[in-house]
């Protein structure tokens, strides 16, 4: 049992202006967590939302276990992520 991948809107944005070198790796990383999601995140503080570290950058995650999605909601530098 895999869990399916879903980008969102924002984040598929957000991935495609990024050099295609590190869409590269920042996909193959999500595709990396497909079997087991939660040794691969960490959980954000006060929020239901997951982060996945990629080098500099981090993917926030929703994971959704009864229908096995992980859905990627934002993408981007760390030092950009967390400032909303």
């Amino acid at each position: 049992m895999s869990y399916k991948i879903v980008f969102s809107n924002f984040a598929d944005k957000q991935l495609s202006k990024l050099p295609l070198d590190i869409q590269n790796r920042i996909i193959s990383t999500i595709k990396r967590c497909r079997i087991r999601p939660y040794s691969h995140i960490k959980k954000l503080v006060s929020s239901k939302y997951f982060k996945l570290r990629i080098g500099n950058y981090r993917a926030i995650l929703d994971i959704i276990d009864n229908k096995l999605i992980i859905h990627v909601i934002e993408i981007g530098h760390r030092k950009n992520i967390y400032k909303k």
